[in-house]
């Protein structure tokens, strides 16, 4: 196969992986089930879910103006603050992010030609990383890139929880480009997002693929150089059908 790229960096979150029903009630209910089985003294899980709810959704709405990422574990801290839960060498941050994301991560499933796709673009030797937004702590990020068996593919993964700016802004391509020690031409960008992935890939300098599952109408002013229904589309790109 004559690959016209030497580097793919791959978007996560519906270009891998279909996050299937995102609902923070369930992860969030099991960690509070978890606190109380310790015998805190908790509000009505309402109010606790509300409570929640209050503080990151506007982190959300802030991370898509500023591009800086909100962070689920400043959520949980501020909760641990709030209702005066004691952590100690048992009960910590880190494990109540592990008690939330596994939950989480439990409802995602990769698509179904995922993995024989990256077994041939490793096959013949193209370069892959990751560039994810999440509002997932990184190491959380990278537990879920083991489980799923996609760790292997991949020279790197970057998280915009781990760095200063999400997505489209320039910096978190650039860094991008840096890990794959390549010029920016040499590298196409596969994501689902047109002002995400599209644009923000091409503002560096990259080509970029845009997953088009749901087969959506390209609006005028975010043209990807390639569309792809599916990421078997990558095997085949250079083709006329591409």
């Amino acid at each position: 196969m004559n690959f016209p790229f030497k580097g793919i960096g791959f978007d996560w979150a519906y270009t891998l992986v279909d996050l299937g029903e995102e609902d923070d009630r369930k992860p969030l209910q099991k960690v509070f089930t978890y606190l109380s089985s310790k015998n805190f003294s908790l509000p009505d899980f309402e109010e606790f879910l509300d409570s929640s709810r209050k503080i990151f959704h506007p982190m959300i709405e802030n991370s898509r103006t500023t591009n800086q990422e909100a962070r689920f574990e400043t959520v949980l801290q501020k909760l641990i603050g709030q209702f005066d839960i004691p952590l100690n060498q048992e009960i910590t941050l880190k494990k109540l992010l592990e008690i939330y994301y596994l939950e989480v991560y439990s409802e995602r499933k990769l698509y179904p030609e995922v993995m024989s796709v990256l077994h041939s673009l490793k096959k013949i030797g193209v370069r892959m990383g990751v560039v994810s937004n999440t509002t997932n702590p990184g190491f959380m990020k990278e537990n879920e890139m083991q489980v799923t068996g996609l760790k292997p593919f991949f020279d790197f993964a970057i998280y915009s929880s781990d760095t200063p700016y999400r997505k489209p802004h320039p910096s978190i391509f650039e860094l991008a480009i840096e890990r794959f020690s390549l010029e920016p031409e040499e590298i196409l960008f596969v994501g689902d997002s047109l002002s995400l992935d599209v644009i923000g890939a091409q503002n560096v300098g990259m080509k970029s693929a845009w997953v088009n599952r749901e087969r959506k109408n390209i609006s005028i002013d975010s043209e990807p150089d390639f569309e792809l229904h599916s990421l078997e589309d990558l095997l085949q790109l250079g083709s006329p059908a591409i």
